[in-house]
């Protein structure tokens, strides 16, 4: 049974009755004022969790491989209190985490935050962490620059690990894929990039920046990439893939992701010298291999996928869910700097209990107008009036 800490920001106190009512079942409520006071003999390590998205998932997932880390021997979980608590991974953090976490919920979105406020949080004058895990941030503002200068004023910290994305990189027309953390430019003004630097150059901390990209997972609360696909096959509709559709790309389960992350630890001299790091499988698809192992689990023949390839640079992507060209990374550094093994889970064996959650979770209203508008502008052989059903019953 894992520990949970309701914290009322506006307050800066922990009201333990109240927390009570909003705690779930059979969850142990601890007041963070006790946080500092918990026994240590190694290092405690921070994990700053965003309320959902892409990136909803890898908190849980890492929380859960720390907690086998000889390393670590406490953690915490900082949590946006902005996170919808009856949708994954936050409905199973009472179930599924260890008794060695801690869960705060605080509102990270308030942009007035500062240290004093931070630290309260955390525990106290007293509480301090080794590891750091950010994966809240998109730039040193707010509780991001509070966090920041909390990690500073403790002088302690062994990693401040950033989990930033994929997307910073913009690749030209010669780069080489998959795209290196050291040879493909980036947008330097994104928020990502930005924070790279403050941590690293204005606050002189050991800094670690991992760029995962298309992350799904059992706990996930993001389920766009791979329901694209389902949405069109289980209702008999084209699957319109711009492009060849042997463009590759790199779809990672979040317990490979966190496993990344988790690997630092067992070289963190190197992991530091380095600095960035792709985060993705091994195992890399196309996407039109999706479509067809989508199919294969769905009891779909192949001969009956109607993928339909067309001009992304004429008609642009609609509402497919990968770029237009290539643009993926693979784990190829953190196999040599940080000794990782490589994934460990498969797309297609994942997708089994992927489409058995996805009819769970029910057909949902989905506007086709989009795909119909590039159907019939590509004049493809599909027939477009295989719509006509849901553009006038589901919008």
């Amino acid at each position: 049974m894992f520990r949970l800490a309701f914290l009322f920001v506006g307050l800066l106190a922990v009201a333990i009755g109240n927390a009570a009512a909003f705690a779930p079942i059979n969850c142990n409520v601890l007041s963070s004022t006790n946080l500092a006071t918990k026994t240590r003999l190694n290092a405690a390590a921070l994990i700053v969790q965003n309320k959902g998205g892409g990136h909803g998932e890898l908190g849980f997932q890492l929380a859960k491989k720390l907690s086998s880390n000889d390393k670590i021997d406490s953690i915490t979980i900082l949590q946006d209190d902005s996170c919808n608590m009856k949708s994954e991974p936050f409905q199973s953090y009472a179930s599924d985490l260890s008794d060695d976490v801690t869960v705060v919920y605080a509102r990270l979105g308030d942009e007035s935050v500062d240290a004093k406020t931070m630290q309260k949080w955390l525990g106290g004058d007293d509480a301090q962490f080794e590891y750091i895990y950010d994966n809240y941030s998109k730039g040193p503002e707010g509780s991001s620059k509070a966090l920041l200068d909390c990690v500073k004023n403790w002088g302690c910290c062994k990693l401040y690990t950033y989990v930033s994305s994929a997307g910073v990189y913009q690749p030209t027309d010669t780069t080489q894929f998959p795209m290196g953390e050291d040879s493909t430019p980036i947008k330097e003004s994104s928020g990502q990039a930005k924070m790279d630097n403050y941590v690293s150059v204005e606050c002189n901390l050991p800094l670690v920046s991992f760029r995962p990209q298309y992350i799904y997972g059992e706990k996930s609360n993001k389920y766009d990439y791979i329901d694209w696909y389902f949405d069109r096959l289980t209702r008999s509709l084209p699957l319109p893939i711009p492009g060849p559709g042997t463009q590759k790309v790199s779809l990672t389960n979040s317990q490979d992701v966190a496993s990344i992350f988790a690997a630092s630890l067992d070289n963190e001299e190197a992991a530091v010298k380095q600095r960035f790091f792709n985060c993705g499988t091994d195992k890399l698809v196309t996407y039109d291999e999706v479509a067809y192992l989508c199919a294969e689990v769905a009891g779909i023949p192949k001969e009956e996928v109607k993928i339909a390839h067309y001009s992304g640079d004429d008609l642009g992507k609609g509402k497919f869910p990968f770029r237009l060209t290539d643009f993926y990374v693979a784990p190829d550094m953190a196999k040599e700097k940080l000794g990782y093994q490589g994934a460990m889970n498969d797309l297609k064996d994942d997708l089994k209990w992927y489409y058995e959650d996805y009819k769970t979770r029910g057909k949902k209203t989905i506007d086709f107008t989009k795909d119909r508008e590039i159907i019939v502008a590509s004049k493809s052989s599909e027939d477009v009036n295989v719509y006509d059903q849901y553009i006038t019953t589901e919008q």
